[in-house]
C-alpha cells in the first residue's frame, strides 16, 4: 500500500518487532507499516466501564474489577490456575489452563485486579476463562478505555495487546504521512469521511457508535475504505487494458464472408437474435487494428461455440490462424468434434493439440501448424508448449477462462506476438458471471452476453431427494430409458482425490449395471485415457449406452440432446455454479427433462439454501448471484490460487451498490488524474497487478 517515509518501511522497523514477529505478521498479510492501518478489527469489546460482578450474565464479555480472595494451582488431567476475585457485589473465578508460575505470585490474596473476558457458569459460580487481566496499583480508580476496544484477526504468537500497540503506532505515523487520495468532490456526494477520520473511527470507535454497522461494513468509515479499494482494483484493470492495447497492434480480420455464409447454410438451425448481436460485436472488434479483449458469457446451452466458430472463420478468411483453448481434454475434444463437423466440409483444416498426442502424429500436426496448413488449432494447455509454433495467429479463443492460470493465458497470447502484432482474444464462459463481478473482475474486457436460449429448449425440473431413497431414483432411471431417453449419473468429488473419485464412479457403475441389467451403462472419469474417454462419450452420444456414470469431468461441453435425466450424487459438496453447469447437460433437446439432487443428510443451512435455489430457478445469472453471496468472488472465478480478486476489505456481494459510482469515478480519474491513479493502485493492489495481465 502506498505510503511515504516510515509507513513504507518493513513492519520489522517498528520497536519490538523482530524477525519472528515479522514472520507472524506476514501470515496476516502485514509486510509494511502501512499494512497495519488496513488490518481491520473483526469485532469490538466494550471496556468503557467496570461492571459489578453480580450483574454478569453468561455469554457476555465484560470488564470487572476486584480483590483476590485466594489463588491456587488445581491438579488434575489439566492443571489450572484458579483465582477467586471479589467486589462489593459478589465473586467469580478467573481460570487459566496455560499460565506462568509468576502469575500465581502476582495474583496473591489482597491484590487488586482488573479482568476482561466472557462470563460462563462454572461449578463454583461464574467464571472468566483465560481473561485478559492486569494488576491495579493503589486504591484510586483506574481510568477505563475511552472508546470500544478492537479485536483483530490474529495468528499464533501474536496477542491482541501486541496488535493494538502496533496499529496504534502506525496510526500515529499515518496522521502525518498517509496522503488523502480521494478529494472532497468525490467523498461529499457519497457521504464518505476523509481517510484519517475513517481509520480513527474503525480502530478506536467511540462508545456510542453502532458496532454492528462497523462489523457488517455499513458504517461510512468502512465504506470509505471499501470504495477506495474497489476504485483501485478497477483502475488497475483499466491501466492493464490500456497498456495491452497500446503495446502492439492486432491484425485486421475482415474477410469476404464466403466461409461464414457457407457455414450458416449448412447449420441445421438459425442463430438466435442474441447470438447475432454478440457475433456483430465480435466481428466489429476483429475488424479493428487494436486487439479485441472480449468476454462472451452465456448460460449453459446458449450457443457460444458457434459464435466462436464464425469468429474463427473471420480469421481464416483474412488468411490468419485461430486457436481454441479449453481447460480439459474432454471439453477440447468436444470443441474439436464441433469445429471439424462445421469447418472441415468448407476446406478448413482443424487440428488437435493434446498432451496425449505423441510420436509421428504429433510431429505431423506441429509441422502443419508451423507451415500454415492448420487454420484452426484446438487443444488444452498443450497449445502453449514451446514447440507449438503458429505461422500467423490472429485469434485466440479461450473457453472457461477462469480454469486457467494467468500465466497460461499470457503464454497463448504471446504465441501470436511476433514483435509486430498480437492476436485478438475472445474469452468465453458458460459460468454466468454476476454483473457485480463482471464490472470488477473484467473491467479490462468488453463484455457480451448471450441472454437467450435457442427455441425449443425445455426448462429442467429439479428435485432434491435423500440418499436413503436411492432405489426410487434408480427406478426413475429405468422408466426414463424405457421411453427411449438417456440418463447421466454424476458422482461428485470424494475428498480431494481424483483416484477416490474415479473409484466411487466405478463402484456406482457396477451397482447400476447390476440393478439395471437390461440397460447399457458406460463410465467416464478423469483417470480414463483420452481415447477410452472419447470412445465412451461417442457411444453415449450415438445412443449405444442408455446410462452414463461420470465424475464432474462432464460439467461443460457435453451435448447429448436425447439425455433427459441427470442424477447428481452428494450435491451438497459442490457450489451452485458447478451444479448448474452439470444440470445444463440435460434439457438440450425438446423433451421434458429432470435433475435429481441425491443428497446425504443432515444438510447444513448453507447446503439447504443452495439446493433450494436450484429447485427454484433455471436462470444461471440469478444462481450466480446467489453463488457469489455464498462462496465469494475468489472461489467463483477460480482466482483464489492466483492472488487476483483478493480484496482486503471490500465484499462484492455486500458492497455492490457502490460499483456504479466506482465505475464512473474510475473513468474520470483514469483520464484526468494519472498521479492519483498510480498512488491508488500502489496502495491497494501493488504487486498483485501483475496477476491480471492475461
Amino acid at each position: 500500500m502506498a505510503a511515504a517515509g516510515a509507513l513504507a518501511r518493513p513492519v520489522t522497523a517498528l520497536p519490538r518487532v523482530g524477525r519472528r514477529q515479522g514472520e507472524r505478521l506476514a501470515r496476516l498479510g502485514i509486510h509494511r507499516v502501512a499494512d497495519l492501518l488496513f488490518h481491520l478489527p473483526l469485532r469490538y469489546e466494550d471496556r468503557t466501564r467496570v461492571v459489578p460482578i453480580a450483574e454478569l450474565r453468561p455469554g457476555e464479555a465484560r470488564l470487572v474489577e476486584g480483590r483476590v480472595l485466594q489463588s491456587s494451582v488445581v491438579p488434575g488431567r489439566r492443571r489450572r490456575l484458579v483465582c477467586r476475585l471479589a467486589d462489593a457485589t459478589g465473586s467469580l473465578e478467573l481460570v487459566f489452563f496455560h499460565f506462568y508460575a509468576a502469575w500465581q505470585r502476582r495474583l496473591q490474596a489482597g491484590t487488586r485486579v482488573r479482568a476482561f473476558g466472557e462470563a460462563r457458569p462454572g461449578m463454583a459460580g461464574m467464571q472468566l476463562v483465560h481473561p485478559e487481566w492486569e494488576v491495579v496499583d493503589g486504591d484510586a480508580p483506574e481510568p477505563v478505555a475511552e472508546g470500544l476496544t478492537p479485536v483483530y484477526p490474529a495468528t499464533e504468537g501474536l496477542t491482541q495487546p501486541t496488535l493494538r500497540r502496533l496499529v496504534g503506532e502506525a496510526l500515529s505515523l499515518g496522521e502525518h504521512e498517509l496522503p488523502e487520495l480521494l478529494g472532497e468532490h468525490i467523498r461529499r456526494p457519497l457521504g464518505l469521511p476523509d481517510l484519517h477520520g475513517a481509520l480513527a473511527v474503525i480502530h478506536h470507535p467511540p462508545p456510542d457508535v453502532a458496532v454492528e454497522s462497523l462489523t457488517e461494513g455499513r458504517h461510512p468509515a468502512v465504506r470509505r475504505l471499501v470504495f477506495e479499494e474497489l476504485l483501485a482494483h478497477r483502475l488497475s484493470l483499466l491501466r492493464l487494458r490500456h497498456a495491452h492495447r497500446q503495446a502492439l497492434p492486432a491484425p485486421v480480420l475482415r474477410g469476404d464472408g464466403r466461409l461464414a455464409g457457407a457455414l450458416r447454410e449448412r447449420l441445421p438451425f438459425r442463430l438466435t437474435a442474441a447470438q447475432e448481436r454478440v457475433l456483430d460485436e465480435v466481428l466489429g472488434d476483429l475488424g479493428q487494428d487494436r486487439a479485441m479483449l472480449r468476454l462472451v458469457q452465456g448460460d449453459v446451452g446458449s450457443g457460444k461455440t458457434v459464435v466462436a466458430a464464425l469468429a474463427a472463420l473471420a480469421a481464416v478468411e483474412a488468411d490468419w490462424q485461430a486457436a481454441v483453448m479449453a481447460p480439459t481434454e474432454l471439453l477440447a475434444e468436444q470443441h474439436l468434434r464441433a469445429f471439424r463437423e462445421w469447418l472441415a466440409p468448407l476446406g478448413v483444416t482443424v487440428d488437435h493439440f493434446s498432451g496425449r498426442l505423441s510420436g509421428a502424429r504429433r510431429r505431423e500436426a506441429l509441422a502443419r501448424l508451423a507451415s500454415g496448413g492448420t487454420r484452426v488449432a484446438v487443444g488444452t494447455h498443450a497449445l502453449f508448449q514451446p514447440e507449438v509454433a503458429f505461422t500467423r495467429l490472429g485469434l485466440a479463443v479461450i473457453d472457461e477462462q477462469h480454469r486457467f492460470g494467468v500465466h497460461q493465458r499470457l503464454a497463448l497470447r504471446d504465441k501470436g506476438a511476433d514483435g509486430a502484432v498480437q492476436p485478438h482474444q475472445l474469452i468465453m464462459t458458460a459460468t454466468p458471471i454476476p454483473r457485480t463481478l463482471a464490472m470488477t473482475a473484467y473491467a479490462d474486457l468488453d463484455v457480451s452476453v448471450i441472454d437467450a436460449l435457442p427455441p425449443g429448449r425445455q426448462p429442467v425440473t429439479t428435485v432434491a431427494i435423500p440418499a436413503a431413497r436411492r432405489d426410487e431414483v434408480i427406478e426413475r432411471v429405468r422408466a426414463a430409458c424405457a421411453q427411449g431417453r438417456q440418463a447421466y449419473w454424476v458422482c461428485t468429488l470424494v475428498e480431494e482425490s481424483e483416484a477416490l473419485e474415479a473409484q466411487a464412479a466405478e463402484e456406482r457403475a457396477r451397482h447400476l449395471q447390476e440393478a439395471l441389467p437390461d440397460l447399457r451403462v458406460g463410465l467416464v472419469h478423469g483417470r480414463l485415457g483420452g481415447a477410452d474417454k472419447e470412445a465412451v462419450m461417442r457411444a453415449f452420444e450415438d445412443g449405444e449406452l442408455e446410462v452414463l456414470v461420470a465424475t464432474t469431468v462432464i460439467e461443460v461441453g457435453v451435448d447429448v440432446p436425447n439425455a433427459s435425466l441427470m442424477i447428481i450424487e452428494n450435491p451438497e459438496r459442490l457450489g451452485l455454479a458447478q451444479l448448474h453447469q452439470l444440470r445444463g447437460r440435460v434439457g438440450r433437446g425438446t423433451a421434458a427433462s429432470s435433475c435429481v439432487l441425491l443428497y446425504h443428510g443432515p444438510l447444513s443451512e448453507t447446503a439447504r439454501a443452495r439446493l433450494g435455489v436450484l429447485r427454484e430457478s433455471n436462470d444461471g445469472f440469478r444462481i450466480a448471484e446467489r453463488d457469489l453471496a455464498i462462496r465469494g468472488p475468489g472461489e467463483l472465478l477460480g482466482t483464489r490460487q492466483t492472488g487476483a480478486m483478493e480484496y482486503r476489505i471490500a465484499d462484492l456481494a455486500r458492497d455492490r451498490d457502490l460499483l456504479d459510482d466506482v465505475r464512473h469515478e474510475a473513468g474520470r480519474l483514469f483520464h484526468d488524474e494519472p498521479e492519483t491513479v498510480a498512488a491508488l493502485i500502489e496502495r491497494w493492489v501493488g504487486e498483485g497487478e501483475r496477476y491480471a495481465q492475461a
